[in-house]
């Protein structure tokens, strides 16, 4: 994958690099959809346990602290795996499908779950940032029946400013995984940080203080 991108794994690559025949790995694999739906499960799984400790870490009643956390652990994490967040956020293998409610929508989930439970929390302080009349018909029905069954006491603005927040905390890293921060900026991290500390202020929440 980190050769060829997402698009060159195979069942019979991956048996060749294992020093295994392809009837043999396709005893634990059936099809290279099963591998890669197996692949990605465990790529989500990593990462929420990684921004969950990193906010874990943060005590419960500091909201801007948190969501902090949970911003600088999905910058780090992906530069730790930047094959892993390419396949899991941005580079889709041709053909896959993954299978509807199977392991890696239950992993994104987790994902997805656990920002909008930091937003929702910071939702109090917060409303100037998102109009208060967004109902539900605003967003997708898919995400709005995830968000509900996990989350039933967010209000529809919560979960719509918990998509913005993503959305500026996913911009930077994407773009320094893919090599277009490194060229304009020297010091990635710090460009990072003053991001999320802008978005914390955003929210109106208190701000950590400075390193």
């Amino acid at each position: 994958m980190a050769e060829g991108g997402p698009g060159a794994i195979s069942l019979r690559g991956v048996a060749r690099e294992m020093g295994m025949t392809a009837r043999a790995f396709y005893s634990y694999f059936p099809t290279r959809d099963d591998l890669i739906t197996a692949l990605i499960g465990e790529i989500a799984a990593s990462l929420s346990e990684a921004t969950e400790s990193a906010t874990n870490a943060v005590p419960a009643g500091d909201s801007g602290g948190r969501l902090l956390a949970w911003g600088q652990a999905l910058r780090e994490w992906a530069l730790a795996h930047p094959e892993s967040f390419r396949l899991f956020y941005g580079h889709p293998v041709p053909g896959y499908q993954p299978p509807e409610d199977g392991p890696v929508d239950q992993a994104a989930r987790r994902v997805c779950r656990e920002l909008t439970r930091l937003v929702a929390v910071a939702w109090p302080h917060a409303r100037h940032s998102q109009p208060e009349d967004t109902s539900w018909s605003d967003l997708n029905p898919d995400y709005v029946a995830k968000i509900r069954a996990d989350l039933p006491d967010v209000p529809p603005a919560a979960a719509a400013l918990a998509l913005r927040v993503w959305g500026r905390m996913h911009g930077l890293v994407a773009l320094e995984i893919d090599g277009h921060i490194q060229p304009v900026a020297v010091n990635p991290a710090a460009l990072h940080r003053a991001e999320m500390l802008d978005l914390v202020r955003s929210l109106g929440l208190d701000q950590p203080p400075e390193e």
